[in-house]
This record gives C-alpha cells, sequence and structure tokens, in this order.
C-alpha cells in the first residue's frame, strides 16, 4: 500500500515538472523572465558554495594562524589573505574564462608573494633585511613586467588577427 502511495507521488511530481517545461521558441511561463545573460540558479549555487568554501578556507587559515606569535603570526595572515585573494580571482577566472581574469589571477599571485616576501623580511635587520626587500620587490617587478610582456604580446596577436598592424607605425616628420 505504502508503496503505491509513493509510486504515485513519484509519478505527479515528474507529470508537473514535465507539463512546467516551455517549447523552445515559446514565451516564458507568466511572471518568469528570460534572460540569457544571468546564470541559472544551479550556477549560481556553485558559485556561491565556492565562495562559502573560499571563505571558510580562509577562516580556518585565519585560525590556524591565532595559535602563532610575533612576524611569523603576520607571515601566517599575509599567506592566508594572498590564498583567499588567488582563490576569489581563480573563481572569477573559472566562470568568465578572459585573458583579463587570467592575467588578474597571476597579478594576485604576484601580490600575495610580494607582501609574504615582505612579511619575512621583516624578521631580519639592517642590510640583511634591507636586501631581502630589495630582492622581493625585484621579484614582485619582473612578474609584473612578464605579465605586461604577455598582455602585449597577446594584444598584437589578436590585432594582428584583425588584420591591424601589432604596433604602431608612426612616422615622425
Amino acid at each position: 500500500m505504502k508503496v503505491h502511495i509513493l509510486a504515485g507521488a513519484i509519478a505527479l511530481a515528474f507529470a508537473g515538472a514535465a507539463c512546467a517545461q516551455t517549447n523552445p521558441g515559446s514565451a516564458p511561463a507568466s511572471g518568469t523572465r528570460a534572460d540569457s545573460t544571468r546564470p541559472a540558479a544551479s550556477e549560481r549555487d556553485m558559485r556561491k558554495s565556492e565562495k562559502e568554501r573560499i571563505e571558510a578556507a580562509y577562516k580556518a587559515d585565519k585560525a590556524r594562524c591565532d595559535a602563532m606569535q610575533g612576524n611569523a603570526k603576520d607571515v601566517c595572515m599575509k599567506e592566508a589573505k594572498g590564498k583567499e585573494k588567488v582563490a576569489n580571482a581563480e573563481l572569477d577566472a573559472k566562470e568568465h574564462p578572459t585573458d583579463r581574469n587570467h592575467r588578474k589571477v597571476a597579478e594576485e599571485k604576484a601580490k600575495a608573494d610580494y607582501e609574504v616576501a615582505k612579511e619575512k623580511c621583516d624578521d631580519m635587520k639592517g642590510k640583511e633585511k634591507s636586501a631581502c626587500q630589495k630582492e622581493a620587490k625585484a621579484q614582485y617587478d619582473r612578474a609584473k613586467a612578464d605579465l605586461k610582456g604577455e598582455k602585449n604580446a597577446s594584444e598584437g596577436s589578436s590585432r594582428m588577427a584583425r588584420g591591424a598592424p601589432a604596433t604602431s607605425s608612426r612616422q615622425k616628420p
């Protein structure tokens, strides 16, 4: 008896869902909005769960840092914040895979590495600290220059694909 009731309920649920679907090209059901620019509910739910996962990971890393003291705690906090920013940038790049978003991921990684390296330099003193900071800045500048070179290369190739010259060929009189 219970099996028949359960089977009937399931059949009604599927029948109701089938009736609620609209044919392609037909008008949407009343009260709904056909907007192709808005992500589907499942995509929004997925993004929301990813955001929550990133936030939970950040909070766990931050809690791990609370047990530390001094500069080690500061370094740990910079690492946690950097991981969070990189993860958010990666999520954006995953959702919208454009060159700009991929560059943003690389920029966030370089920035996070730089912040952590600067914080690690605070453990040192004198010339050693100064040299450490200069090295950290040099690595960051190299990473930014590499990103700029990649950006220019990708812009040049996209201009060539459109038939435009890769660089400006203005002549001075």
